[in-house]
């Protein structure tokens, strides 16, 4: 099976490519998503994980999101070939601040708008492109709404906030924690992530949307996250209390993963420890 990863020379990216022994398109491999002549090699593939994204939450940046997150993921879709399999990596952050109504947040948390900025609506926008195009062209779509997935740093890519918490704690530098580390996420190794992949995959489903992320086995507190580093690593974390929390930002943010479970089988293996000792 002939796998393709877009912003395969990312920080996730740059595993799951591994993971798959899949091809990248990416820009740092000349590849453009918006460019219809670059994304006729998609044609080529089975099998197509959309990674590639524009990450700014910055209002100056919206028209820039809508386009590469929405407009970029459409665009892959149309010139995939029938039965196909796409993956959508989207991101819990639709959900805005809806999630802290949820001890476990399902997928039918409501998306209405509680202060996304461009960047969640773009990607929600996306989904929507994704399952239009795909059903048009009998194209398998699956969207995963991402927790925070984990992975050790890769050459010029910003790391997620569990990698940059172990370098912190490593190099001895101030870790900036809001409300003091109280809020919580369920974090999730991105080799589970690639699992989750392949599951859907090799699945018979010809379409999916699924809450991706540890789940409550893997729910843990920033501080608690924090101070496990530095046990594992024997040091003191130089912590410093970064204030409260952006607007609509969920003080607890963890997935249901029933849906996932049911549907395609799979749960994260890779637990919190054993997790952070390989990033170490």
């Amino acid at each position: 099976m002939k796998i393709l990863v877009t912003g395969g020379s990312g920080y996730l990216g740059t595993h799951v490519c591994r993971f798959f022994d899949a091809d990248d398109f990416s820009r740092r491999t000349g590849h453009n998503i918006l460019d219809d002549e670059d994304v006729e090699i998609v044609e080529e593939y089975d099998a197509v994980i959309h990674l590639a994204a524009h990450l700014d939450k910055d209002p100056a940046a919206a028209e820039l999101c809508f386009r590469a997150n929405a407009e970029g993921a459409a665009n892959v879709v149309k010139h995939l070939k029938p039965n196909a399999a796409f993956i959508y990596a989207s991101t819990k952050d639709v959900y805005g601040s809806h999630a802290n109504l949820q001890a476990e947040v399902s997928e039918t948390c409501s998306t209405d708008y509680s202060g996304q900025t461009a960047f969640e609506w773009s990607k929600l926008i996306g989904e929507r492109y994704v399952e239009y195009f795909a059903r048009r062209n009998d194209v398998r779509a699956c969207i995963f709404r991402m927790s925070t997935v984990y992975a050790r740093p890769s050459n010029g890519n910003e790391s997620s906030f569990v990698t940059h918490y172990v370098e912190s704690v490593k190099r001895g530098w101030p870790i900036h924690l809001p409300l003091g580390g109280q809020p919580i996420r369920d974090i999730l190794h991105v080799d589970d992530f690639s699992r989750a992949c392949q599951s859907f995959i090799d699945s018979v489903h010809a379409s999916g949307l699924y809450n991706l992320g540890g789940g409550v086995q893997n729910s843990v507190s920033l501080r608690e996250l924090v101070t496990m580093v530095g046990e594992q690593i024997e040091l003191e974390p130089a912590i410093v209390d970064a204030g409260p929390l952006p607007p609509n930002v969920p003080l607890r943010y963890v997935s249901d993963l029933t849906k996932i479970r049911e549907q395609l089988a799979w749960e994260p293996h890779i637990g919190i420890e054993e997790g952070i000792r390989g990033l170490l």
